[in-house]
């Protein structure tokens, strides 16, 4: 499942359709961002940092985001990584 916007507004708590097309916005950079760090784009794992980033952004602490889930950011990002490395072994004879 990729973050929706009817998501996001669950996650913030959002009931009207005043901000969709903020939320929108905020939603499409942060999907664009979170795949920028960690090269992941699906995922239960991507969807909380997508929805947790679009928190920030709407909250305007977008510059504590990265700080408060570095350690998520690179276990995700390391995890493709694992995963990159066990198809080379599969493939190597």
């Amino acid at each position: 499942m990729t973050a929706t916007l009817d998501d996001v507004k669950a996650h913030l708590h959002i009931f009207h359709s005043v901000e969709d097309d903020y939320l929108t916005k905020l939603l499409k950079q942060s999907q664009a961002a979170i795949t920028r760090m960690t090269g992941i784009d699906m995922g239960d794992e991507y969807d909380e940092l997508v929805l947790n980033r679009v928190r920030y952004a709407y909250n305007d602490s977008l510059d504590e985001f990265e700080e408060r889930y570095q350690s998520v950011l690179l276990g995700l990002s390391t995890q493709l990584l694992a995963d990159d490395e066990g198809e080379s072994d599969e493939t190597e004879v």
